[in-house]
């Protein structure tokens, strides 16, 4: 199932049960589909062009630079402003002996920012079943047959997903056809959602088989539930492992001094932590630049000892007050 990539350790491995397979560094769209993200420093990053031909020509550059790297998962989403059409064109420029990717994508909320940074509202959530009828439709109208794993953008107890059974119903009749279904995750009682997610029956049959949650140094408290999940034979992706943007400002000792002593840059190392847990099959790359993408992969390269694990821990902050100060963090 292995073969060889642009960078030590960029090999395929399966996907939990589903039997799709993936890269251990995924690139996710989120931060260039749309000119306003809450990435911290992405004024710096971005520049002041969010023009939709700039993004795009962005993202097919940050494309170029995963596959070159051996990257060979794609997330994207509905509400990623034009992530979805950005690699549906990116894609359809593609030769026919160019090594294949795996894309997934979520459904459950709608972009209404208009395209632009200072919208009151970015987008809107909704976990009906014409929402999921309607969305998968766009969806599968831009990337096709790319589409192998569609996931419930960040069910939720609120959301009543994991209760309404026609969605369920719905979701369980396209796994039957053969797209895999996952959920998304955030907030701060994820692992409770998660574990739920995994006591859901349609006629017997769970209709999940892969979950995407948020861990990171600073909010780790969902990494128990995710191991069920991986033990049960779930995929498992890590999403926002550089606590958008906040692992990377200056006033993390516990992180500067194991980025010193390890010789790493502090998003290689705090995504090799994220690499380093035992039930993470991807492990998603926001960068909005190939440089940052770049610097991204080399976590494959660092070596974290258990003893460094457990100097980090101590970073971790109690979910609520990470999941407050995550909520005041400003679209940009």
């Amino acid at each position: 199932m292995t073969e060889p990539h642009a960078v030590t350790g960029m090999s395929r491995r399966p996907f939990g049960t589903t039997g799709l397979d993936v890269t251990p560094i995924g690139l996710g769209l989120a931060a260039v589909g749309r000119p306003a993200y809450i990435n911290v420093g992405r004024d710096r990053d971005l520049g002041a062009d969010r023009s939709v031909a700039a993004m795009e020509a962005r993202s097919h550059e940050l494309l170029d630079e995963a596959v070159a790297l051996g990257i060979r998962y794609v997330d994207v989403a509905r509400s990623y402003g034009r992530a979805e059409a950005f690699l549906a064109s990116w894609l359809a420029g593609r030769t026919p002996d160019a090594p294949p990717v795996t894309v997934g994508s979520k459904w459950g909320y709608r972009y209404v920012g208009e395209w632009r940074l200072d919208a009151p509202v970015h987008e809107v959530k909704e976990h009906s079943l014409a929402m999921l009828r309607s969305q998968l439709g766009e969806s599968r109208a831009l990337l096709g047959g790319w589409l192998r794993l569609y996931q419930v953008h960040s069910a939720t107890f609120e959301s009543g997903v994991l209760e309404n059974r026609e969605v369920l119903a719905e979701l369980a009749r396209q796994r039957e056809r053969g797209l895999a279904i996952g959920l998304t995750v955030s907030g701060p009682n994820q692992a409770d959602v998660v574990r739920a997610a995994l006591d859901v029956r349609v006629d017997g049959v769970n209709p999940f088989g892969a979950v995407q949650a948020t861990w990171n140094l600073l909010e780790p408290s969902a990494g128990p539930a995710l191991r069920d999940a991986h033990d049960v034979g779930w995929g498992v992706i890590v999403k926002e492992a550089l606590a958008n943007g906040r692992l990377l400002q200056p006033d993390h000792a516990l992180l500067e001094r194991a980025t010193a002593r390890r010789g790493a840059a502090p998003d290689a190392l705090a995504l090799a932590a994220a690499l380093a847990q035992p039930w993470a099959d991807v492990v998603l790359s926001g960068a909005a630049t190939p440089d940052q993408l770049a610097g991204n992969v080399r976590a494959l390269d660092v070596r974290l000892a258990a003893g460094d694990l457990a100097d980090l821990a101590d970073m971790a902050e109690p979910p609520g007050a990470y999941w407050a100060e995550r909520s005041r963090l400003a679209w940009s």
